[in-house]
């Protein structure tokens, strides 16, 4: 559990390291609890454990520190994309998240966005 003032206790230490570390243009996996994390995670993405939280309340709390890519169309994929054309695509990701989604094929990536000098305190 996080401690301190203003980040959700959803986001883990590991995890709020991760989002820090990620640049402009970097992807992070939300994956499924039947994603294969493991053999992905060692084509190169870190692999960060989110177990037994469902994506869509992970997503909420990512999104209120995380800013979206607004220089591509689609900074957060929802669309149907072939199971293993989103496999090759999350091999190449920052880092992949394993939580505890039941949602079948319920993935989806993520790509940061800048934060421009007003977001900074």
């Amino acid at each position: 559990m996080v401690v301190l003032k203003g980040v959700p206790s959803v986001l883990s230490p590991e995890l709020l390291y991760v989002l820090a570390r990620m640049g402009h243009g970097d992807e992070i996996v939300l994956a499924d609890a039947n994603f294969p994390v493991s053999s992905i995670s060692r084509s190169g993405p870190e692999l960060v454990r989110a177990d037994g939280l469902g994506i869509p309340k992970l997503l909420e709390a990512i999104l209120q520190l995380f800013p979206l890519d607004t220089y591509v169309p689609r900074p957060a994929p929802l669309e149907q994309v072939e199971r293993f054309a989103f496999y090759e695509r999350a091999k190449n990701a920052f880092a992949v998240v394993a939580t505890g989604e039941t949602a079948l094929y319920g993935n989806l990536i993520l790509k940061k966005g800048v934060i421009s000098p007003s977001d900074l305190v």
